[in-house]
């Protein structure tokens, strides 16, 4: 049936091509016409898989918690602190050194850790782990962030002192100024010195006034006299 039909449709389209208005020499053009729409429209695609965010620090920070593997301690300020070597030396070129360079002690078990205290190791290892800072009461915020950008430069996490500073920029004020910028000067913070603890200082003479008052400047004064000099001549007229 099918044949039949399509033998009929050609059979009556070549009737039609042999009349004399479509041939001319025996010759016949055929042409087309293509329509191209201006809005091309596509269904949209419906997704159905959502892909959620990393959750890698949760997983490493229940593992700093839970202690399982671990093959080291540390002794900080009489408490005692377990971890992995490994995880330490992925994040840190200075534990990469201390653990697994050529003057370690491969027997050693336990590091003790001076000039430090236990709160602000545990705080660097809970951000070693997982990226973040762990809660910290708002009262001693300010302090954690002076102590933790010792720790980080000590340890080269340069986020973890990055997070530091932008908490003491973003804080500022006269009863800290004087030790913000001993240790912005101490551990090159440039920035912080420059632009945010000058600036401070020679914003109101009653600023520079107070932060001469407080307990912070005599150990300004005596740990960093150079940039104290710094100061002064920027403030001078």
């Amino acid at each position: 049936m099918r044949s039949s039909l399509t033998f009929a449709i050609i059979s009556s389209v070549g009737r039609t091509l042999e009349e004399p208005v479509h041939l001319k020499d025996d010759v016949f053009s055929v042409r087309y016409d293509i329509t191209v729409p201006k809005e091309i429209f596509t269904e949209p695609i419906q997704l159905f898989v959502t892909v959620p965010p990393s959750d890698v620090h949760h997983h490493l920070g229940r593992f700093l918690l839970a202690g399982d593997g671990a093959d080291i301690t540390f002794k900080v300020d009489g408490e005692t602190f377990a971890a992995h070597r490994r995880v330490l030396a992925a994040r840190s070129c200075v534990f990469t050194a201390e653990l697994f360079g050529p003057m370690r002690e491969k027997t050693t078990t336990c590091v003790h850790i001076k000039d430090m205290e236990a709160k602000v190791f545990k705080a660097m290892l809970h951000f070693i782990y997982s990226d973040s800072l762990p809660h910290i009461d708002d009262a001693n915020s300010i302090g954690m962030a002076q102590h933790l950008l010792v720790a980080a430069d000590r340890y080269n996490l340069e986020r973890l002192k990055l997070i530091c500073v932008q908490k003491l920029c973003n804080n500022m004020d006269t009863s800290m100024a004087a030790t913000t910028l001993a240790l912005a000067k101490q551990h090159g913070c440039r920035g912080l010195k420059e632009e945010v603890c000058f600036k401070f200082l020679g914003s109101a003479g009653n600023i520079l006034k107070a932060v001469m008052v407080s307990d912070g400047f005599e150990h300004l004064r005596s740990s960093c006299p150079s940039v104290l000099k710094e100061l002064l001549a920027k403030l001078a007229p």
